[in-house]
């Protein structure tokens, strides 16, 4: 038994528009919301929770209706082709108001354009402003209408290097922030089309979100989804790195692009998009691909014939079943609650905590996840997905337990070293813990179970970055890596009492029989 490769790549496809998707949302909409319309980091956050909150609720319902639905293309296959043209749409749509938004404020939009300052100065020199460092300011008392309009965005060094001006983002950015909120507040139906089309972006992505991720386990054998997770995880990376290499030819980070039009951008996304639609519609043949898991499932005894071919029915836990799960779901919003917290706030953490540079260090983190995810897949297939997963579990607490102690003079390689730890841990657990949840469901209702996982980590990843920032207020910053390790290592607690969901090897025969007596 060995798993169909080029199969699970064609079916990763559907991940890895989503995650291309959710790079390019991630990257910029925030700077759209904090740039254009001027909205306070307080509000921007607000906005960009929206998806995981939907989440909550809307990926459970989709995939527990995907899992009803039975049309000539399969069960999930309708609802990944649907929701991705809508969210090209949508996404196309939401750049034509941005550019919208981008004219009232053509008046400021121009980069290094004195004509530009002055206007900005005039209409906020006697405004208190908030400058990203925390100093509270009047324009008209840092500097004359003169000396505003003489403010670049990038200065040279000593050394001839050219450098972001610090004054321009200590200044000019707050000041035309406000600028921008203030045409907000005059022009608000831009705003209102705005954010209405990002609820029709983040409702058509949730349409097909567990649809997509419940598709790998309806064409893959039990034994073998850990591994077919793992390839899965590569194809969303695939999809994710792509994204950030067309952030890089269009700039999206570069303070003299903070209003660029990203009707371009958009559009080369959705058009990547729906490159990666039209492979998987051409290449997936969902019906057949099931109809030969199934079949191939009763021939080697991993599935019994009547729960492998009543497929529209759905198989009753037992009591003990019904526990595993809990805990399973138990468990993974404990390590989201401490994995979360880190990622979402390590940059502030870096740089008042540690003065480092927190790209290196988020790289590292990632390219270290990338390369273990094909390797702990084969581990989990020999050893069991739940010693696989609490193994993650401990090097992902050991890893934020040292980065407890990490400070400013700290050597920047042990901190490398950490989060490279914390990257493998990290594919280690997340390889795993999808598989164990639909290794309890039967055929009828993996999209109602992949919905149970998402809603599990949808959930924490709503709650811990406002706990976790409410803590770094009270108690100081220092207490981000103490939270995380605690959650994390919570996870093993309940992971203990975890008793179901995990692989089930093959049965043996002849004298290998005679080997092991046992089942499991």
């Amino acid at each position: 038994m060995k798993l169909n490769y080029k199969r699970t790549i064609l079916v990763g496809f559907a991940f890895f528009l989503i995650s291309a998707f959710w790079q390019a949302y991630d990257n910029t909409i925030p700077m759209i919301l904090t740039n254009k319309f001027g909205m306070s980091q307080a509000w921007s956050g607000f906005i960009m929770a929206l998806d995981n909150v939907l989440a909550l609720f809307l990926l459970p319902l989709f995939g527990a209706i995907s899992d009803r639905h039975d049309g000539k293309r399969g069960r999930r296959t309708p609802f990944i082709v649907v929701g991705t043209l809508m969210a090209a749409v949508a996404l196309m749509a939401l750049s034509f108001v941005d550019n919208a938004q981008l004219n009232h404020i053509s008046a400021v939009s121009a980069v290094d354009d004195p004509a530009a300052l002055t206007a900005i100065y005039d209409s906020q020199k006697d405004a208190q402003l908030l400058s990203p460092e925390g100093e509270h300011f009047v324009l008209s008392e840092k500097f004359s209408r003169e000396e505003f309009a003489a403010i670049e965005s990038q200065i040279t060094d000593g050394s001839g290097k050219t450098m972001t001006n610090p004054d321009y983002t200590a200044y000019v950015v707050p000041a035309r922030q406000a600028y921008a909120w203030q045409t907000t507040a005059e022009h608000p139906t831009t705003l209102v089309f705005f954010v209405g089309l990002l609820l029709i972006l983040l409702v058509s992505m949730a349409t097909f979100r567990s649809p997509a991720v419940a598709l790998m386990p309806d064409v893959t054998m039990k034994p073998l989804r850990s591994k077919a997770n793992a390839v899965i995880n590569l194809m969303g990376s695939a999809g994710g790195i792509l994204v950030l290499v067309l952030g890089m030819v269009f700039a999206t980070s570069a303070v003299r692009n903070s209003l660029m039009s990203y009707t371009g951008y958009f559009a080369v996304v959705a058009a990547l998009m729906l490159v990666a639609l039209v492979i998987f519609m051409l290449t997936v043949q969902e019906k057949e691909w099931a109809a030969q898991m199934r079949a191939e499932s009763i021939r080697l005894g991993i599935e019994e014939k009547s729960e492998a071919e009543t497929v529209a029915e759905s198989r009753k836990l037992t009591a003990e079943e019904k526990r595993s799960l809990i805990f399973i779901l138990l468990s993974i919003v404990l390590w989201f609650f401490g994995y979360n917290a880190v990622t979402s706030k390590y940059s502030v953490y870096a740089s008042n905590i540690l003065h480092k540079d927190y790209n290196l260090t988020l790289i590292i983190a990632q390219a270290a996840a990338i390369v273990a995810y094909l390797p702990v897949g084969f581990i989990a297939s020999r050893v069991g997905r739940k010693k696989t997963i609490m193994a993650g579990v401990v090097m992902l607490t050991v890893a934020f337990g040292t980065a407890s102690f990490m400070r400013s003079d700290s050597p920047t390689m042990l901190m490398n070293v950490l989060f490279a730890l914390a990257g493998v841990a990290w594919a280690t657990i997340n390889v795993n813990s999808f598989p164990m949840v639909v290794e309890l469901c039967s055929g009828g209702n993996v999209g109602k179970y992949t919905g149970f996982y998402y809603t599990a980590s949808m959930a924490a990843q709503v709650a811990t970055p406002m706990l976790s920032g409410f803590l770094m207020d009270k108690l100081g910053m220092t207490v981000l890596f103490p939270y995380a390790a605690i959650f994390v290592a919570l996870a093993l607690v309940t992971m203990r009492c975890v008793h179901h969901g995990d692989s089930k090897p093959l049965p043996k025969k002849g004298l290998e029989a005679l080997n092991d007596p046992e089942d499991q």
